[in-house]
């Protein structure tokens, strides 16, 4: 699986890095987003990502897993989220409608 990101004009690329511990194993997501948090300045909490696509060689579509929609909402607001299967077939939809509710600090 492999994401790309876009943020502030550049695109950071990210893949799955797979562990035999499956909890240590490291999302396309994340690795793509922690490319860009390096490599950008954070605003008031906020990095203001704009899109990623995230593609996957199988007939089923590579939707986040719930750690990477909490990881994506803790840097953006929301921001459209692109979905690629291996047939060549295309979703879109955003952060909000996959994760309305993220996790939050009182």
């Amino acid at each position: 699986m492999g994401a790309a990101l876009l943020y502030n004009g550049k695109i950071y690329q990210g893949f799955n890095i797979e562990n035999i511990s499956y909890s240590l194993t490291i999302c396309a997501e994340r690795v793509a987003a922690i490319d860009a948090i390096l490599d950008g300045p954070i605003i008031d909490g906020l990095i203001g990502f704009e899109k990623i696509a995230i593609a996957s060689d199988t007939k089923d579509f590579p939707y986040p897993c719930g750690a990477c929609l909490q990881f994506l909402s803790e840097f953006v607001a929301d921001m459209e989220i692109i979905l690629v299967n291996g047939e060549g077939e295309i979703k879109k939809t955003t952060l909000k409608t996959l994760f309305p509710k993220p996790f939050k600090f009182s």
